[in-house]
């Protein structure tokens, strides 16, 4: 078998872009993207409409109790869903609480035969290196969802030393198995990387470096689920503070800078499949 990259476009990230004259559906194929991601709650006739071009289908949603994860995952499977990402608590449960959330989406992705990745997000039980890093610990068999503008501006990956940062998340991207495309600088959460040229905007080097070694990991295991990883670029709109606004504008085409940023996976894959070839 072998593993391959796949790029899917974020439906929540088309929000504020120009209406395409046929549809979004169509614009993704066209862009050359292998599928879409859909949002919570999951449109139905969008998910159908998508699987008959032939575009691969994924979902993804929110666990704020245990019971949760079994209803995602069930509907889901029905839908013909290939797995979904999920922002699993608010970030202020203790550990036993925690426990019992992780333990529900392990259970549901086990009991419905589907992938359910956790998400490196904030305002969620993962929303920092330390914690997740104590998480895996004791469930290795969580998957995760790198999403990791999250962590280098909410955590300041960089302040402190950045390969440091690397070294100590290594088991977790070891364990990524879908990514979210954006990309952050130490300050701001989403911001403009023009042709993603790392000597123009280090931080985007940084982020080939992450990608580069989530790839990695899912190449070297042997065990996975998925014959593929996901990449999904996920630039999202001003009204929820993610895209910057200079004079009255966006600071960027968010759909252009997908497609830099989707170009910039295949990179970082082709990169991770050579250095596992020579290894």
């Amino acid at each position: 078998m072998r593993k391959s990259l796949r790029c899917y476009m974020n439906w929540l990230a088309l929000d504020g872009m120009e209406a395409f004259a046929d549809g979004p559906l169509a614009a993704i194929q066209r862009a050359g993207y292998d599928g879409v991601q859909l949002i919570e709650p999951l449109d139905h006739a969008n998910a159908e409409a998508a699987q008959a071009m032939g575009l691969g289908v994924c979902g993804s949603g929110r666990v704020n109790a245990p019971e949760d994860a079994g209803r995602l995952a069930a509907e889901a499977k029905r839908a013909g869903l290939e797995c979904l990402t999920l922002h699993v608590g608010w970030g202020l449960e203790d550990d036993a609480e925690a426990h019992r959330l992780i333990e529900a989406v392990l259970e549901a992705s086990g009991k419905h035969g589907l992938p359910l990745y956790a998400e490196t997000h904030r305002a969620t039980i993962f929303q920092d290196m330390w914690r997740t890093a104590q998480f895996l610990r004791r469930y290795p068999q969580l998957e995760f969802n790198g999403d990791f503008s999250h962590w280098y501006a909410g955590s300041e990956m960089v302040y402190g030393g950045f390969e440091r940062k690397m070294e100590f998340i290594a088991p977790v991207l070891e364990r990524v198995r879908f990514v979210h495309g954006r990309i952050a600088n130490p300050g701001c959460m989403q911001v403009d990387v023009g042709d993603g040229d790392a000597r123009q905007h280090p931080y985007a080097g940084h982020f080939r470096q992450l990608w580069t070694a989530a790839f990695a990991g899912f190449l070297r295991d042997a065990g996975s689920r998925q014959e593929f990883i996901c990449f999904a670029p996920e630039l999202l709109a001003a009204p929820i503070y993610y895209a910057r606004m200079f004079d009255g504008r966006e600071e960027s085409d968010r759909w252009a800078q997908s497609l830099v940023l989707a170009g910039i996976a295949r990179e970082c894959f082709a990169a991770a499949e050579d250095a596992l070839g020579e290894a």
